[in-house]
């Protein structure tokens, strides 16, 4: 198994990025008036001396004993190690004669046993103070020092949790917490560009101009019952635009980009640090078993393996390429579930539109389109979950129909199906909002419909990142409050009515008198694809964070503060209300590296359509510097924003509406007789040009625009974030010269050891006269 086990204690010298830390620590200190006490510093003196951190570690043989420091035979395997190497030899001890009467896993799939589980150290809750009686064991003390809420702002006593429950475990909340460190200054700037929103909104001609335009009369947004309205009338839709959409915001989108770049490049680096120290750098993963499926599928058939020269069994290159194919044709049909799904909530948009215009209420139907927006997000987050239960499903089927040959190949297989569903069905509507609302509409007089019935939804005056912004918002906040619930909420239930049946069994008999195989019985099993649900929140959520972020600038504050509670949230499900899960070792976060990497590249394409195209930023710089009262001169300040909105919207004549399309209401209300024209947000030529509603120069000049900002905006970003890549080594330099060393020390000191005790055998030879003349020196 090569558990690598201590035999020889180390020289420490200080590295560098512990002095940086102890310097950050020391400017923190200073703000203890409004800190709380020890901001982040772990309690030192709570914590076990963990002696493998402080000695050199090599694989452990049985023939090489006397090299190992071994001070008490029945603690030298801790008992996580000691749970591994039984869990080992379970899996491989023949339970009855038989090819495949082999391994506890078979027992457990034919239901000869119901569960097979390591053990907790005793209970997590102690009547006396860790401070004055110290930790009753490692489960009490990571309660105490993780697990509880009174220590959110301390860091994760990463040690003691990979101790306890594995390399695996441990480099799951190494990466969460790096993670949720990283936020922070995302959160800050993506803070600070919506406080500069703020701050610069009375100075902001554009919703200046939409706050004053009461002589300006919108034509209505949806067919017979959406009256005419003053543009005036969405003077606060415009100021909270310009909160998320403002000068900052491309600055924002290309942080936001460059972050990602960083964050995993320093991860990477984080993670060397932290396989050096759990000795992971050369721990290589056993070549792994065959799964059961497979060989009972394929035992008729079986070839010689190249490596070990046995024989196996072996899947056609035929019969796995159909496999692959039905796979794939799975996977499409479920994405096209999900498009179908998205055009349903179109089309609840479409109708509701209308409806909510005609509604008694007055406040409803004056903000039909928000009312519109706020209840498709919600029926959308609902079919979201709904379609999830359905996606597990249909990826573990199509997984097991897949048959893949080893463990490791199924889990990849399996998370990039789930990904890929969880993702699309996410994402689609916020794609659909953001790039496709209101752009192929039309224009009043001939507006495109669907199925040549339902006029297609129109963005609001003052444009269409009030919509993405309420669909990230909401979705968002009802996402992680539900994951929370089910994270929690779910198992303390469970729990909790698990615990009440047993007292209505057992009578007055209390709990403490349960042997402690039955009490971890009773809570709660980790689900069967282990990390893979923890991993799959964060993932999505990272999505979110960095994919349309230029129209979001505070979800990394939204994630930041939904990460500090889920460190502790897991933390807590971890040691109180799951059963121990068996300690395994990870050298890293596997494939979803890969993913994360493929995020960063999506958001840059993403950031800059929505800046391009969802956005007014464009449009505003166009007419700034081309047909602005500044044109010309190079400048682009608010006083060059002056005529824009009057500009950027063009003049309908009513009288040509569509008999269908034609509002109930004929706008008398404005001026006291029909109305004759009404404004509409695009750049088309007046009705009585030569060709009436053709598209203006200034349109041509703003596509233009748009499409050179994106081409211009992605080369940079993709630009910059290969040069940090290479500026930024994946190993630290001290740690790669430690790593030389100690190699070089690790190899002189099995030497020596080797030598001291041949030279040990030989003195006690000749001490008891049985050294011979030709023994070796």
């Amino acid at each position: 198994m090569n558990v690598r086990m201590p035999f020889r204690r180390k020289i420490y010298y200080l590295h560098r990025r512990h002095k940086f830390m102890n310097r950050i620590e020391r400017q923190i200190s200073r703000f203890r008036g409004w800190l709380p006490r020890k901001p982040m510093r772990l309690d030192k003196e709570t914590l076990p001396d963990l002696e493998e951190n402080d000695c050199y570690t090599a694989p452990f043989s049985q023939q090489r004993i006397h090299h190992f420091i071994i001070h008490n035979k029945d603690t030298f395997f801790n008992n996580a190690t000691r749970s591994r190497i039984v869990h080992h030899i379970l899996q491989r001890v023949k339970y009855e004669e038989g090819k495949n009467k082999i391994g506890l896993n078979r027992l457990l799939t034919n239901g000869s046993y119901e569960a097979a589980f390591p053990l907790h150290e005793g209970s997590y809750r102690s009547k006396n103070s860790i401070r004055t009686h110290g930790a009753e064991n490692h489960r009490h003390l990571l309660y105490e020092c993780w697990a509880s809420w009174g220590v959110w702002y301390k860091y994760q006593p990463l040690d003691l949790v990979r101790r306890y429950f594995g390399e695996k475990i441990g480099l799951y909340f190494a990466w969460l917490g790096w993670y949720t460190g990283m936020l922070f200054p995302a959160a800050f700037i993506g803070l600070f560009v919506f406080l500069y929103g703020v701050t610069t909104l009375n100075h902001c001609q554009v919703s200046k101009e939409v706050c004053q335009a009461t002589d300006i009369i919108m034509c209505p947004i949806c067919d017979k019952y959406c009256p005419f309205m003053r543009l005036s009338d969405s003077c606060v839709y415009a100021k909270v635009t310009h909160l998320f959409d403002n000068g900052a915001t491309v600055f924002f989108a290309v942080f936001m980009a460059v972050w990602a770049t960083v964050f995993l490049e320093f991860w990477k680096r984080r993670r060397a640090v932290i396989a050096y120290d759990w000795d992971l750098i050369d721990w290589e993963e056993e070549e792994e078993e065959i799964r059961p499926q497979f060989e009972a599928k394929y035992s008729k058939k079986e070839r010689m393996n190249p490596i070990s020269g046995k024989p196996e069994p072996y899947q056609a290159f035929a019969d796995k390429c159909s496999r692959l194919i039905v796979s794939a044709s799975g996977i499409f049909f479920m994405i096209c579930v999900v498009i179908a799904a998205v055009f349903g909530i179109v089309i609840y948009r479409v109708v509701t539109v209308s409806t909510f215009a005609a509604f008694k209420w007055a406040l409803i139907r004056n903000n039909s389109q928000v009312a519109t927006t706020g209840t498709a997000v919600c029926i959308n987050f609902c079919i979201i979950m709904l379609l999830n239960v359905l996606y597990e499903k249909v990826a573990l089927l199509l997984t097991n129909l897949e048959q893949p040959r080893t463990e490791s190949e199924w889990e990849n297989s399996f998370t990039l199906k789930m990904f890929l569903f969880q993702f699309v069905n996410l994402n689609s509507s916020t794609f659909y909002i953001a790039f496709f609302l209101g752009r192929f509409t039309g224009h009043p007089g001939a507006y495109l419909r669907l199925i040549n019935r339902w006029r297609l939804e129109e963005c609001h005056p003052s444009g269409c990142l009030i919509d993405l912004c309420m669909q990230m918002g909401i979705i968002m906040v009802l996402k992680q409050t539900w994951n929370n619930f089910m994270e929690l909420g779910y198992p303390l239930i469970q729990n909790w009515w698990t615990r009440r049946k047993l007292r209505q069994e057992h009578g007055s008999q209390r709990k403490t008198s349960f042997p402690q195989w039955e009490k971890d019985y009773n809570l709660q099993p980790m689900n069967a694809y282990g990390l893979f649900d923890e991993y799959l929140e964060m993932i999505l959520q990272f999505g979110f964070t960095t994919i349309f972020v230029a129209a979001f600038p505070l979800a990394p504050l939204l994630a930041l503060l939904n990460n500090i509670i889920e460190i502790r949230l897991d933390a807590y499900k971890f040691v109180t209300q799951w059963r121990r899960p068996l300690a395994s070792r990870a050298k890293d976060i596997g494939i979803w590296y890969g993913i994360l990497e493929g995020i960063g590249i999506l958001s840059v394409i993403t950031n800059a359509f929505v800046v391009a195209v969802t956005s007014d930023f464009i449009p505003r710089l166009v007419y700034a510097y081309k047909y602005g009262p500044c044109a010309g001169q190079g400048e682009a300040g608010q006083k060059c924003m002056v005529g824009y909105v009057n500009a950027s919207l063009s003049v309908f004549l009513v009288s040509d509406f569509e008999n269908r399309s034609e509002p109930t209401s004929n706008g008398s209300e404005f001026s006291g007789s029909p109305l004759k024209y009404c404004r509409y947000r695009d750049y088309r030529d007046p009705p009585h040009s030569p060709v009436p509603y053709g598209y203006t120069l200034q349109f041509w000049h703003v596509l233009a625009a748009r499409l050179a900002f994106i081409i211009v905006f992605e080369h940079l970003v993709f630009c910059i974030k290969h040069l940090i890549s290479y500026l930024i080594p994946d190993l630290p330099k001290d740690l790669r010269d430690r790593m030389r060393r100690e190699k070089y020390l690790i190899q002189e000191m099995m030497y020596e050891a080797e030598l001291e005790r041949l030279q040990k055998e030989r003195k006690e030879r000749k001490k008891n006269g049985k050294s011979h003349h030709n023994e070796w020196p």
